[in-house]
C-alpha cells in the first residue's frame, strides 16, 4: 500500500524505513519485531503527551488550597536534580525524542511546583536561589567543556541513586503523617502508568541497561505511591487537627 508523501514522510521518520516497508506497504502484520518497535514510538509519544500534563492537577491543587501541605520540598530538588541530568544526558547521546521527552516537561511542572512551595510558605530568598541554582545547573550540564561525555555518563549513573533519594522524603511524610496530604492521585496514578511504560520503550529502542534499571527503579517508587494513596485515602491532616481540636475542647 503507498501512502501519499506528505504522511509517508512523518512515517518513516517515526518508525524507520524499514518497518514502513514492512508493516505498511508490504502489510506484513506478521513483523513481531516491527510491531513492537511501533508499539513502543506509540507508548513513547503517549508518555511523553501524559508527561506534557502529569503535574498539571498538582499545580492547580496547590493553587487551589493555596497551600503545598503535604508535599516534600526536598523530593522535588532531588527529583529535579536528576531529571536535568537524564535530560541533558538524553539530548547529548542524541537519544530519540519518544524516548525521554516526557522528562523536559515534567522538569518545566517541577520548577513551577517549587515556585509555588517557596511562594505559599513565604521563602522569598530561598526562592530566587533556587532559581539561580538550577539555572546555573543546567547550563553547567549541557556544556561539554566543563561536563566531558565520561563525566556526564558518570553523573547519569548517579541519578539511579538519586531518584531513590528523591522519592523516599515524600513516602517518607506520607506514612509519618498517615496521610498524602495535597498529593495529587492523578499526578502519582500517571507516574506509576508512564514509569511502568517506559520500561518496555527503553527494552525496545535502546541498548542501555542504566536506563532500564533506572526506568525499572522509578516503577517500584510510584508503585509504593500510588499504594499509599490507597491506603491514606480520605485522611488529610487538616481534617486530623480540626478533630483533635474538638477532642480538646470537649475534655475541657
Amino acid at each position: 500500500m503507498q501512502l501519499p508523501t506528505v504522511l509517508r514522510d512523518p512515517a518513516v521518520g517515526i518508525i524507520g524505513e524499514k518497518c514502513y516497508v514492512s508493516l505498511v506497504e508490504n502489510l506484513n502484520i506478521g513483523d513481531k519485531d516491527c510491531i513492537k518497535y511501533v508499539i513502543s514510538k506509540g507508548l513513547g509519544f503517549g508518555i511523553v503527551l501524559g508527561g506534557s500534563i502529569v503535574k498539571i492537577p498538582q499545580i492547580l491543587t496547590i493553587l487551589r488550597n493555596k497551600s503545598a501541605q503535604g508535599l516534600s520540598f526536598t523530593s522535588y530538588i532531588m527529583e529535579t536534580l536528576s531529571y536535568f541530568i537524564t535530560l541533558a544526558y538524553n539530548l547529548r547521546q542524541g537519544n530519540p525524542f519518544s524516548t525521554f521527552g516526557e522528562i523536559m516537561f515534567i522538569c518545566i511542572q517541577n520548577v513551577v511546583i517549587m515556585i509555588l512551595m517557596l511562594q505559599f510558605s513565604k521563602q522569598t530568598s530561598k526562592l530566587v536561589l533556587t532559581l539561580l541554582a538550577l539555572g546555573a545547573l543546567w547550563y553547567t550540564l549541557n556544556n561539554q567543556n566543563i561536563v566531558p561525555s565520561v563525566l556526564m555518563s558518570t553523573l547519569f549513573a548517579t541519578t539511579i541513586p538519586l531518584n531513590l533519594t528523591a522519592k523516599i522524603p515524600q513516602i517518607y511524610t506520607n506514612f509519618k503523617n498517615k496521610s498524602t496530604g495535597q498529593l495529587s492521585v492523578f499526578t502519582v496514578v500517571n507516574y506509576l502508568a508512564g514509569s511502568a511504560a517506559r520500561v518496555f520503550t527503553t527494552m525496545t529502542e535502546i541498548d542501555d541497561p542504566l536506563m532500564l534499571f533506572g526506568s525499572l527503579l522509578a516503577a517500584t517508587f510510584n508503585a509504593i505511591l500510588v499504594l499509599q494513596v490507597i491506603l491514606y485515602w480520605g485522611n488529610n491532616n487538616s481534617n486530623k487537627n480540626k478533630k483533635q481540636e474538638i477532642r480538646s475542647k470537649k475534655l475541657k
